[in-house]
This record gives C-alpha cells, sequence and structure tokens, in this order.
C-alpha cells in the first residue's frame, strides 16, 4: 500500500522506533496475545480487589464492572470479538454450568459421608442472610476468575501454543494460585488444578462461554459454602457445620472438598468426556501458524 509522501513514512518510521503510536513497540506488545492477556488481568483483577468481599451486591457489581473491563480489553486491546460473553443464550449457559457443578459437588459430599468422612449438622444461621451472602460473594469470585482463567489467560496461550498447551498451563497455575490458602499443600495444589484447573478449561473449550463455567464455578462453591465445608481452605458461614472423620485423603482435611480423592476422580472423569464432546465440537485448536496474530 502506498503513502501520501516520504515525509509522512518517515515520520511513521520515527514513531515506531519511538515506541509510540498504535503502530509501536509498545502497542505491537500489548496487543500481542501475552500482552493482552496482562493487561485484562491487571485490569480484572484490580476490580476485582476492590470489590470482592465488598457488602451485600458489590461482589456482582464488581463482576459486571469486570465483564465491561474485559470487553474493552478483547475488543480495543486485542482486537477480538467476544461471542463469550455473548448475552444471548447467557442465562442458558450459565443454568447449564450450575447443574455440573451443583452435580459434581453433591455427588462428591454424598460418597465421602458414606465413606465416613463428613457429618453434617445443621447449623442454625438465619437461612436468608446466609444464603444471600453465599451467592452475592461467590458470583462474584466466579466471574471474576473465569474472565481471568478461562477468558484471559488461556485463550491467550491457546492462541499462541494451542489448546492442549493453554489447558497443562492454566491448570497448573490455577494450582499454584490456591497454594497460598489455609491448610494448602503440593497434594492440594494438584488436586485443584486437576478437578478445577483443568475441568473448568476444558469445559471452556467444550461450551466456548465464559457464562457456562462462571456458572459451574459459581454453583461449586455456593453449594459447598452452604454446606459448611472449607472452600479452599476458608471456612465459611454455612446453613451447615461439618465434622470431617477419618483419612484427609478422604475428607480433603481442613483444606476442604477439593483435596479430596473423590472429586479429583468425579473430575477426571468430568473432564475425559468433556474433551471428547470438545474435540467433536471442534473447540480444540492447533498452536497458531508462524506469521499469524
Amino acid at each position: 500500500m502506498s503513502t501520501p509522501s516520504a515525509a509522512h513514512d518517515d515520520a511513521g518510521s520515527r514513531t515506531d522506533e519511538d515506541g509510540g503510536g498504535r503502530g509501536g513497540r509498545l502497542g505491537r506488545i500489548v496487543r500481542a496475545p501475552l500482552g493482552w492477556m496482562v493487561t485484562g488481568i491487571v485490569g480484572v483483577g484490580l476490580v476485582s480487589g476492590l470489590t470482592a468481599t465488598g457488602p451485600g451486591p458489590v461482589p456482582v457489581l464488581g463482576a459486571v464492572v469486570a465483564v465491561a473491563v474485559y470487553w474493552v480489553v478483547m475488543r480495543r486491546v486485542a482486537g477480538r470479538s467476544t461471542p463469550e460473553i455473548a448475552r444471548q443464550g447467557a442465562g442458558r449457559e450459565a443454568l447449564r454450568g450450575g447443574a455440573v457443578g451443583l452435580g459434581f459437588v453433591l455427588v462428591s459430599a454424598l460418597l465421602i459421608t458414606v465413606f465416613g468422612g463428613y457429618d453434617f449438622s445443621w447449623a442454625g444461621n438465619g437461612f436468608f442472610s446466609v444464603v444471600w451472602s453465599a451467592a452475592m460473594v461467590q458470583a462474584g469470585a466466579a466471574v471474576t476468575e473465569e474472565l481471568m482463567f478461562r477468558g484471559l489467560a488461556l485463550q491467550a496461550l491457546e492462541q499462541r501454543w494451542g489448546s492442549r498447551a493453554a489447558i497443562v498451563i492454566t491448570g497448573l497455575f490455577f494450582g499454584v494460585a490456591h497454594l497460598g490458602a489455609p491448610g494448602a499443600g503440593a497434594w492440594s495444589a494438584l488436586a485443584i488444578a486437576l478437578e478445577a484447573g483443568v475441568m473448568l478449561g476444558v469445559a471452556f473449550l467444550w461450551r466456548r462461554s465464559i457464562w457456562f463455567v462462571a456458572g459451574l464455578h459459581f454453583a461449586w462453591n455456593t453449594a459447598e459454602q452452604l454446606l459448611g465445608i472449607p472452600v479452599s481452605g476458608h471456612t465459611p458461614q454455612g446453613l451447615f457445620t461439618v465434622d470431617t472423620h477419618g483419612s484427609a485423603l478422604l475428607s480433603g482435611g481442613t483444606f476442604g472438598l477439593e483435596a479430596s480423592i473423590v472429586p479429583v476422580l468425579i473430575g477426571v472423569l468430568l473432564t475425559v468426556r468433556m474433551v471428547v464432546l470438545a474435540g467433536r465440537s471442534g473447540g480444540l485448536r492447533p498452536a497458531r501458524r508462524p506469521g499469524r496474530r
């Protein structure tokens, strides 16, 4: 493509060399997959940090703002469309994901109870206040975490190195990110990497919907909290209290259900099934070819 004048070419070249303008070095770095990934994670993470523990509906309002930040980064910085956060069908996808997450937790908790690991009793806390608080906090956490891990990190790494590498990297990072939780250790990090990091990543590749994985994540954590089971090491105020018995490998110990072998095995089975479904639907993508953004 020709330019109006040699002077314009010289000016454009100087702008690029200095790193300014949309075509500058900094601009190219930010618009590259790893660049917009970091930009988006910083933006969404900042919103989450300011609103996650706020009163009442503040975490949910934070999630709304986080979605807006995500949209701006993807559309204006990455230059991508955002079908993964489309409003059409969002409720349906969230309900589907919620059904999977609720079933996952209830079946896991039931099996652990049957094998003698859990003993539940009614806590006597206010029903509506506990449910409302849990729903607000977990909805905000589910949306913001899925935007960061699946929307930004997984899709950026997938664009750079393909779906399989992206799943492995984000799954491991998800496990490492939980090492700072109370009661965490090498086993809990590995367990949550497999049953949450990898499973949620594959679930996203299957449905290509943030709402599906956010619904799964929300139902999972909310069900745990209402049952009184520690959520990643944090003991919640739930409708029940739970006493653990026997091996920590069965009950998950102080870290909670995620460190139990039961949900790990169930999660692996679900992951295998969703990998097959993602493959059939074309959700597994190869690494980009050289020269493509």
